[in-house]
């Protein structure tokens, strides 16, 4: 399979495995540097080095190796385990870990450890690469993500998803400051036009995506958030923060290219999720403390504005 990538007058002076990585999604950089070295990408029909700068106007043609299907296997990878029954499993993912199998990512993921830890009994209605997968965080937010172990479990948890009555808080670092205490960002969401590996708010080919955040915390020139779901569109708080000019503290995607705070990825933790539990109709409210790379970060944001203004 080919893929074609013209580059853009602001991406002049990018290394190619940097920039092509950006804009293709599901394959890492070092994915793209074999591809390189095997000459599988080509500048004008020629073969190109790894360390080429780009120019505007370039070019590229990435030839794709046809995917082969790996199974799935069980790894013993340790889970935080906040709640588990005979129905679901909630956890307490950490940062750096993927949810489920994807190209580049073939093992190592949330499903692998919970194949293990759950054997056979996932539910199948994710299909055959994300079984038992209800929702997802991305691979560099932490926090608390849940998976169904059957599909009755699966479809009523599904629906809370569908009608937002399953609840979901996540606490956020962002750039600037937001001058009202607390506000909502109604705008569509969908796929970036040009950069495949992102997502844009734009009315095209989009789903409407909604976000509350309240102010927790006010820095000289960082913001903690407390942001609640009422959609779940890909990428959603990262775009809605970054679409008001406060783009997620380490979100390279979104924000700065270059590392901040010493933070490689996004200041982003799934603090909170309610549900309604579909066996017995109870409400379930689970919540798990910020992680230790989130309150460090918090630590160097130097004083809250309280203590300076």
């Amino acid at each position: 399979m080919d893929e074609f990538n013209e580059i853009l007058a602001e991406e002049s002076g990018e290394r190619v495995d940097a920039l092509l990585a950006r804009h293709m999604e599901g394959l890492s950089r070092s994915a793209l540097q074999r591809l390189l070295e095997n000459g599988a990408v080509t500048l004008w029909g020629n073969s190109v080095k790894k360390n080429y700068r780009c120019r505007a106007g370039d070019l590229f043609c990435v030839c794709l190796p046809e995917l082969q299907e790996l199974p799935l296997l069980p790894q013993a990878i340790p889970l935080d385990i906040v709640y588990e029954d005979g129905d679901l499993i909630a956890v307490n993912k950490p940062r750096g870990l993927v949810v489920h199998p994807a190209p580049g990512h073939p093992d190592g993921t949330l499903v692998n450890a919970l194949l293990y830890h759950c054997g056979d009994s996932l539910s199948g209605i994710g299909g055959e690469r994300r079984p038992g997968i209800v929702h997802r965080i991305d691979k560099d937010t932490s926090g608390l993500l849940i998976a169904a172990k059957n599909d009755f479990a699966h479809r009523a948890l599904a629906e809370q998803l569908a009608d937002h009555s399953l609840y979901r808080e996540y606490e956020a670092v962002v750039h600037g400051r937001f001058r009202e205490d607390s506000g909502t960002v109604d705008a569509p969401i969908g796929r970036h036009p040009v950069d495949r590996k992102r997502m844009a708010v734009t009315d095209k080919n989009s789903k409407r995506a909604i976000t509350h955040w309240q102010v927790l915390a006010r820095y000289r020139d960082y913001t903690h958030l407390l942001c609640r779901l009422e959609t779940g569109r890909t990428h959603q708080i990262r775009v809605h923060m970054a679409h008001s000019g406060h783009a997620l503290l380490g979100d390279a995607l979104y924000g700065a290219p270059s590392p901040d705070k010493g933070l490689e990825g996004q200041c982003l933790h799934a603090r909170r999720l309610h549900f309604i539990h579909p066996r017995t109709g109870e409400r379930v409210c689970l919540e798990c403390p910020l992680p230790d790379y989130f309150t460090a970060v918090l630590s160097r944001l130097g004083p809250k504005k309280e203590d300076y203004v």
